[in-house]
């Protein structure tokens, strides 16, 4: 299991969860994890739905979101697919 550097909370292996980042291991992505923060009303109500997490595993999940970003991509109109509905 290789840990992705600066984050020893985020891990990444080829035969799990296609070879995704995810929180400590677990079969949960980091993409999940930023989905259900995005969702929740709060991180108090998060993590007593999910009392495995540990509050640093949601803080890491949005730095290590925050750090691989590309800010070069993604604006709107500019090549990508906008994701409004007609």
């Amino acid at each position: 299991m290789a840990t992705v550097d600066l984050f020893d909370r985020i891990t990444v292996e080829p035969g799990k969860c296609g070879g995704k980042p995810c929180i400590r291991g677990m079969r949960i992505t980091v993409r999940r994890v930023l989905e259900l923060l995005a969702t929740y009303p709060g991180r108090v109500a998060l993590l007593s739905e999910y009392p495995f997490f540990d509050p640093d595993d949601l803080q890491q999940a949005l730095c290590y979101a925050a750090a691989t970003v590309d800010d070069e991509r993604g604006r709107p109109g500019e090549g990508r697919p906008s994701y409004r509905r007609a």
